[in-house]
């Protein structure tokens, strides 16, 4: 099982958005009671493609296949943000997630990483607090969504 890392481009973007709705939706079936959603834009096409082409989206290669991708924020100060990571249900717990935390953490040398996931996301709750996120604070996001923000302190990169 080989896994890789590559930007994602233009012409990825309809088969992002289907992993997407894929990985998202799925909730649903983990969390019975949790409506089928997820976050804005997930869905649209149009949305992603503006993601893919402003920030620092990246695609996750299982053995030459696309199974899921992932969204970088670099907001300044040695401060990196996780927005997005989703892996197609199909490809779920075969350890992709934590190569994928692994990859951003060394991609991008942060002294801080934050992200957010829904307080009904038990296992997402825990795949983070097992790589060492701790939760911060609860609130709501513009859409009402319950969150969970989790921040981890990565140690400083020595110079030369």
């Amino acid at each position: 099982m080989t896994i890789t890392f590559e930007r994602a481009l233009a012409a990825d973007v309809e088969m992002l958005v289907l992993i997407q709705i894929a990985s998202f939706h799925y909730d649903s079936v983990l969390y019975p009671g949790v409506e089928i959603g997820g976050p804005p834009g997930y869905d649209s096409a149009e949305h992603t493609l503006k993601v893919i082409e402003e920030d620092e989206y990246y695609k996750i290669i299982l053995d030459r296949q696309c199974v899921g991708g992932l969204v970088v924020f670099d907001m300044g100060e040695g401060h990196c943000h996780l927005d997005l990571i989703c892996i197609d249900p199909a490809y779920q717990n075969r350890g992709i997630g934590t190569q994928a935390m692994a990859f951003i953490e060394q991609m991008f040398p942060a002294t801080r990483w934050t992200l957010d996931t829904p307080q009904w996301a038990v296992r997402n709750q825990h795949f983070y607090e097992k790589l060492g996120y701790i939760k911060r604070y609860e609130f709501q996001a513009d859409d009402g969504t319950p969150l969970i923000a989790y921040e981890k302190q990565m140690r400083p990169v020595p110079n030369g």
